[in-house]
């Protein structure tokens, strides 16, 4: 063989390698990334959870009873957890699509606009934006006054320190996350096969059904999940616009953390409340379809 041929075929199974190593090398910043600032803090957090002791002076017993405290003690923080993230994301969903259709098939030079209006609001902190709900739907206010005023409320009732407050305020803060992947996915949308629907004798609510809402359902998906999750573990709409009996889980773990400084129980609710959510969102998002989630 030539010195030449030699070459080449030394040269082969270089070239084989490095293709197969290329892929591993993209991947390895963003695993390094992963591992660093998630799995690690996951595996603290799982550690933390199995202590027992009194603070600052923890033990690790493989105190599994910690994680017993969430049924234990606090199973209607757990249940309001899941029912307001639940109502506040079908709301949302509810109030995002036709805001997300009309702005992507209605618009028209208008779309830039009516999104940064959208927007606005969120420029202004978390918090000030509860506090506004607070002047909304205080005892006094327009809105109740309103209500009382066609009897949708009673003489005596009121609005603010119950589930309907923190429920709305939970739509309110999260709603740009829902209304901008419908957005995203509407837009996308070729108005080609909405014509040819409608060329086939399909109503509009017919051709709206077969082919507007299945081709926007990525955005949906994603909407519902940005929803849905930070919605399950927040506490600030509870604190301000709730009373203990409104508590959510988020609320016992932030207790938990900060005040009581019970570092253990809290790591376990934490971990029981991730887990928890993640066996919700796996089915839908599996009975949804994923296909176009990445698109």
């Amino acid at each position: 063989m030539s010195a030449v041929g030699r070459e080449v075929s030394s040269s082969a199974p270089t070239a084989a390698w490095r293709r197969k190593l290329v892929p591993y090398g993209l991947l390895l910043p963003g695993g390094l990334w992963l591992i660093i600032f998630f799995v690690v803090p996951m595996l603290r957090l799982v550690s933390v959870s199995l202590q027992t002791g009194i603070y600052p002076r923890y033990r690790f017993a493989w105190a599994w009873s910690n994680y017993a405290e969430l049924v234990t003690n606090y199973g209607g923080q757990a249940v309001n957890s899941l029912v307001y993230a639940f109502l506040a994301t079908a709301i949302a969903f509810l109030i995002a699509y036709p805001l997300a259709y009309f702005i992507a098939f209605r618009g028209g030079r208008w779309k830039n606009f009516l999104l940064v209006m959208l927007l606005m609001p969120f420029l202004m902190p978390f918090l000030l934006r509860t506090l506004s709900w607070k002047i909304i739907l205080a005892d006094h206010g327009l809105l109740v006054d309103l209500l009382k005023s066609v009897h949708l409320l009673g003489e005596d009732g009121r609005l603010l320190a119950t589930g309907v407050a923190v429920v709305a305020g939970i739509v309110y803060n999260f709603l740009a996350f829902m209304t901008l992947p419908i957005y995203v996915s509407l837009e996308k949308i070729d108005r080609s096969l909405v014509e040819a629907a409608n060329d086939l004798y399909a109503s509009p609510a017919v051709a709206f059904r077969k082919v507007t809402f299945p081709l926007s359902r990525p955005g949906v998906v994603a909407g519902t999940l940005l929803t849905f999750i930070p919605a399950v573990g927040d506490y600030v709409n509870a604190v301000l616009l709730g009373t203990p009996q409104q508590f959510m889980i988020g609320n016992v773990i932030q207790s938990r953390f900060l005040v009581v400084l019970d570092y253990p129980v809290a790591a376990a609710l934490s971990f029981t409340l991730m887990i928890v959510t993640v066996l919700l969102i796996i089915p839908y998002v599996r009975a949804a379809g994923t296909e176009d989630l990445v698109a």
